[in-house]
């Protein structure tokens, strides 16, 4: 890993990631009746709704298709959902493609072998401590932060930060973390 350039922090225009092990510490719970849960951090929560404020989209990808994602995704209105996808790289390609980025102005945050091939194509490529070998050869950062406590909020600062957006008035936001 190494120190990431301030100009290629600017030049994100999409910060995609994937789900369980990111946006969550990769438990799922599943309950007798079927019923699946996760947790997400809120810190997570507001630095997505910060980039949206700024006109940075998101993207969630996962291999997994899940009642409970969907429903975080839409709260915080992520614009860009994509589940039950394994071939991570072919879902970023296909989504830079629609909305015309160039992997320079993309940063992908995985944790798995299957998120290695993504992490390595974009910009940025962001992995956690308890990440996969595949993915932290593959990442270009490590988070300080775990996973699904505040690993995608760290990322969302420092792109926020690159690009001048320093300050927040969130006294009426247009959706909650």
């Amino acid at each position: 890993m190494h120190q990431i350039p301030s100009s290629r922090w600017a030049a994100i225009k999409l910060f995609a990631m994937d789900v369980d092990g990111i946006l969550t510490d990769g438990t799922i719970h599943v309950s007798s009746d079927g019923v699946e849960t996760k947790q997400f951090s809120v810190l997570d929560g507001m630095g997505l709704v910060r980039l949206a404020k700024t006109g940075v989209a998101t993207a969630w990808i996962s291999g997994r298709l899940s009642g409970a994602t969907t429903v975080r995704a839409t709260e915080l209105k992520i614009p860009h959902l994509v589940q039950g996808r394994t071939d991570k790289l072919d879902a970023l390609q296909e989504l830079a493609a629609e909305l015309e980025l160039t992997h320079e102005q993309i940063v992908y945050m995985g944790d798995d072998d299957i998120d290695a091939p993504a992490l390595e194509w974009a910009s940025i490529g962001v992995t956690v401590p308890d990440a996969m070998p595949a993915a932290h050869a593959a990442a270009d950062y490590l988070t300080a932060r775990p996973a699904g406590r505040g690993a995608v909020r760290e990322i969302c600062e420092h792109i926020l930060a690159a690009q001048g957006h320093t300050d927040f008035h969130l006294s009426a936001p247009p959706i909650s973390p």
